[in-house]
């Protein structure tokens, strides 16, 4: 017998707050530029805004994410199968190239000039292209960050083929090889693509592992990160 959504949602409320009453349930599938979901309880109703992407999943792959959401919700530890259930299908190959063209469609990216106020990043990434990969890398689109964020230093973007640095890396105070190892690291992104088995993703492979360790002084550079100045 076919399931809607909401009563798929009222079938694992009811399993996770068995002694709860069922609160009014509404599903929104939004055209979301990823694959987040969200869920939130307000005035006895229980909204869920879902990826379009997944509006015609399997019912199964529909009941994980009710599991993780509900149980996020609440603080209820669920079985790790459903966590993996879902991951699995995100990983498909079908699924994950749908995902891409929707990034790429709604997504918006936000990309400054490559000159920043002490370093060049279009002349940083011809300097590693040729050092690292014999000038046949081709490429792609270089920005700095809005933010000066500490926590994600750069990262590569398949989606929009894009390297953004954080805007924290532009200073006279950051040594250059710092800059220079954050930038590696995700050209290396870009030389290794992400790889997926079933449920999991593996972001930094063993060919990506050791290619970074061929990056000279490269202990001396991640030392140089940890003692990052912040301000």
């Amino acid at each position: 017998m076919f399931e809607s959504s909401e009563e798929i949602y009222g079938r694992v409320f009811a399993d996770l707050k068995p002694r709860t009453p069922l609160p009014r349930i509404q599903i929104e599938f939004c055209r979301f530029a990823n694959a987040n979901s969200f869920i939130r309880l307000e005035e006895g109703r229980l909204h869920v805004r879902i990826t379009d992407v997944l509006q015609n999943a399997p019912a199964p792959i529909q009941e994980a994410l009710a599991y993780i959401l509900i149980g996020k919700l609440y603080r209820k530890a669920i079985s790790g199968n459903y966590a993996a259930r879902y991951r699995r299908y995100l990983n498909r190959a079908d699924v994950r190239g749908q995902l891409h063209m929707l990034r790429q469609a709604r997504g918006r990216k936000f990309l400054s000039s490559p000159q920043g106020e002490h370093y060049n990043l279009e002349t940083l990434f011809e300097e590693l292209n040729h050092q690292f990969f014999h000038g046949l890398m081709s490429r792609p689109a270089l920005g700095w960050s809005r933010r000066r964020s500490r926590t994600m230093l750069g990262h590569y973007d398949p989606s929009h083929n894009a390297i953004v640095l954080s805007r924290i890396l532009d200073q006279a105070s950051v040594p250059p090889l710092v800059v220079e190892y954050v930038m590696y690291h995700e050209m290396l992104h870009l030389r290794y693509p992400t790889e997926h088995h079933g449920a999991r993703r593996c972001v930094h492979t063993p060919e990506f592992k050791h290619a970074e360790k061929e990056f000279p002084r490269l202990k001396e550079a991640l030392a140089l990160l940890k003692a990052l100045p912040v301000g």
